[in-house]
């Protein structure tokens, strides 16, 4: 039973980010009425989630060669799943 522990876990995490990138370009429409903004500023949300992602995916590999990887990766998916949570409750669109 142990050893279904890690795959779990990895599954969980993609799943996390495919449900997190699909979700938010299903409904960029409705958040642009929702949250008085335009698409265009919307869309930027999509550009920065992608971005940020490849930007810190090189650091934290190296990061994780040293601290180890099962640490980081539950510590990354705990705050990636707190991050995803304070998105979905966020009043508006920001500054």
């Amino acid at each position: 039973m142990r050893k279904w522990i890690p795959l779990t876990a990895i599954c969980v995490g993609a799943f996390m980010l495919l449900v997190d990138a699909s979700i938010v370009n299903t409904a960029l429409p409705e958040m642009s009425e929702d949250l008085h903004s335009g698409f265009t500023a919307l869309q930027w949300v999509v550009d920065v989630y992608a971005l940020t992602l490849a930007a810190l995916l090189m650091a934290f590999g190296s990061l994780g060669d040293r601290l180890g990887h099962r640490r980081l990766y539950l510590a990354g998916l705990a705050v990636f799943g707190a991050a995803s949570l304070a998105c979905a409750l966020a009043p508006d669109a920001g500054p």
